[in-house]
């Protein structure tokens, strides 16, 4: 007799498996992970992940796509609940910088997936669809300094952004808000509302 699949229970049992698979890629690293350690964390089989996923590969492409798209809906979620430029500025910062803990697994795991995306054409795409929306993001922002430049503004605020997250990574005691206001500063000097 065939096994009767519940589509909401299958999607909460992936959902369950992807997340436990991104906190094992910040313990381990891309490099270093492996099926038996996503499953081990998970407390799963091998073979769950293979039937939910096909291969690591496919596995490792589903957390990322999770990964950029959370992090993604939070921002614009953030920014669609501020009212002035200057707390769409704010709640875009704090955004990026969330909390030390966050902040160093989220960063950790990007650099550690854009790393792995050079030899992977799959996670390549992942990643270029990644910077896509998280550039469509940015010019809205970029937009508070007004038309003329928007995309240029866009790819400078990315740029301090990017800096900023490789900075706090080797900072062996970073002070959150530090990072916070140095951020602000950067993008209120873009869009010149300083």
């Amino acid at each position: 007799m065939a096994r009767t699949v519940n589509p909401i229970q299958d999607q909460q049992r992936r959902v369950a498996l992807e997340k436990a698979a991104y906190l094992a890629l910040y313990e381990r690293g891309f490099a270093g992970v492996t099926l038996a350690d996503i499953a081990a964390h998970a407390g799963v089989s091998r073979g769950t992940l293979v039937y939910h996923f096909g291969s690591r590969a496919g596995l490792l492409a589903a957390v990322m796509r999770r990964f950029t798209r959370t992090t993604l809906i939070a921002t614009r979620r953030a920014l669609r609940q501020a009212q002035t430029s200057d707390q769409k500025l704010r709640a875009y910062v704090d955004n990026q910088f969330y909390t030390l803990d966050s902040t160093r697994r989220f960063y950790t795991v990007s650099l550690d997936f854009l790393a792995a995306a050079t030899r992977d054409p799959e996670l390549m795409e992942v990643q270029r669809q990644f910077m896509r929306e998280r550039l469509a993001l940015e010019l809205e922002l970029a937009r508070l300094g007004g038309p003329a430049q928007a995309e240029a503004r866009a790819r400078r605020l990315r740029a301090l952004v990017e800096g900023l997250s490789v900075q706090f990574l080797t900072d062996e005691q970073p002070d959150l808000d530090a990072y916070r206001a140095t951020c602000l500063g950067g993008l209120q000097a873009l869009l010149g509302k300083e």
